[in-house]
């Protein structure tokens, strides 16, 4: 009987679990140069905790598609409107804290070929968090001394620059904070 309970109980924990969860689909653009170089955000997550890196991008609204997705979160938090979103890339199944809430969040990862701009945060949500733009070397990401995410982004890009992109997407890279 105990065990039994104890079963129930770990399956409401669960169920409770996954309903507060926010689940979304998310797209990420690896925005890189003729010079080899890719633009990153540094972000603050908002109720503390260290700086990361990472690839201009984020959720979809709706039923919006992973291009037109792109299309708005580069132009909201680049400034990036002028493009053809690239090949993807790159999967990830993330699941995170954020904000207060629990975020579990499907990702693609998209190339984007663009000719260096100055970025330019319109977004004033994201711009609350953004500590700043950096137009990082490829070959040097591999040696950053600072937290990029995904923790593969080197990789990831040396294959794509080297390689182009994927015949066959590699398995989703599952992610649990």
């Amino acid at each position: 009987m105990i065990s039994a309970l104890a079963e129930q109980d770990r399956i409401e924990i669960a169920l409770k679990l996954f309903l507060d969860t926010i689940h979304r689909r998310a797209v990420r653009a690896l925005i890189i140069t003729s010079a080899r170089e890719v633009l990153l955000m540094r972000i603050r997550p908002p109720h503390g905790g260290d700086c990361f890196w990472i690839a201009p991008g984020g959720g979809s609204e709706g039923d919006e598609t992973p291009e037109a997705t792109l299309q708005r979160e580069l132009a909201e938090e680049v400034g990036l409107t002028a493009f053809t979103p690239g090949p993807l890339v790159w999967r990830r199944h993330h699941t995170f804290n954020w904000g207060g809430r629990r975020i579990s969040q499907k990702e693609e990862y998209r190339i984007v070929r663009a000719d260096r701009f100055e970025p330019v945060m319109a977004d004033q949500v994201e711009a609350a968090v953004l500590d700043r733009f950096r137009w990082w070397p490829i070959a040097d990401l591999s040696s950053a001394r600072e937290r990029l995410t995904p923790l593969s982004l080197a990789g990831i890009l040396e294959r794509y620059l080297r390689d182009g992109a994927p015949a066959v997407l590699p398995d989703e890279e599952v992610l649990i904070d």
